[in-house]
């Protein structure tokens, strides 16, 4: 089963004398090594996540992006370093910045001083399994805690050929998205599929969808809201 083998972000909110503070809890419950990655930076200068680890980071107070995480990464002869996905093509292993290599599932937030939002997105395929897991809080305006977001499940059982990504050797690492393979408008939202009305579900993120519910599987995707939270779970 793939939801033995994720990466859980746990966000939690603490406000301490008048100021609010937003820790990231990263644990690697895969059974190998991922190394995150984030556009723009958030100064993660030690991405290297173990297997069965936890590592907590403090983010910065005001950020919007997109994190990720890279897989069998090393250096070569020339201490250049690259990865097997998700790969920044800098060559450093830190990889802040960069647009990964795809497919590559993102995570992506928005931090604000009054909320966070969060969404776990296919929109650029899938390369590992991932969760965020809010601590406490509610949803920005309405009653209720802050739903988990997440795609766990076995993407390979059920990515179609045309979008299955291999590598040198012929083995499966990752899935691409219908947009980034195709460059097809309908599949992009883009042109005359733009507005929201053209802007559909297609058959490629349908599958996805049925395995992963709770993330974001074509460009116009809004099922679930991209949640906002908000509130402190700690003091």
């Amino acid at each position: 089963m793939a939801n033995r083998a994720l990466i859980i972000l746990l966000l939690l909110l603490l406000t301490t004398g008048g100021r609010s503070d937003l820790i990231f809890y990263y644990e690697n419950k895969c059974s190998y090594p991922v190394w995150l990655a984030a556009r723009p930076s958030i100064g993660d200068s030690d991405p290297e996540r173990g297997p069965n680890t936890l590592e907590i980071f403090s983010m910065p107070d005001q950020w919007t992006g997109s994190i990720w995480a890279r897989t069998k990464c090393s250096f070569n002869a020339s201490y250049y370093f690259s990865c097997e996905t998700g790969d920044c093509g800098s060559g450093l292993k830190e990889c802040q910045n960069p647009p990964p290599a795809l497919p590559v599932t993102l995570l992506n937030f928005e931090i604000k001083p009054s909320f966070v939002s969060y969404e776990v997105s296919l929109n650029h395929g899938h390369n590992i399994p991932v969760r965020i897991q809010p601590d406490g809080g509610s949803l920005l305006g309405e009653v209720g805690p802050c739903p988990v977001v997440d795609c766990i499940e076995a993407i390979s059982d059920v990515c179609p050929s045309p979008l299955v990504a291999q590598n040198s050797d012929g083995r499966y690492i990752g899935c691409y998205s219908a947009c980034d393979e195709f460059k097809d408008p309908k599949y992009c939202c883009t042109g005359n599929y733009s507005s929201p009305g053209a802007c559909q579900p297609n058959d490629y993120s349908k599958t996805f969808k049925r395995l992963c519910k709770l993330a974001h599987t074509y460009p116009g995707d809004n099922d679930p809201p991209t949640y906002k939270c908000t509130g402190a779970t700690r003091s």
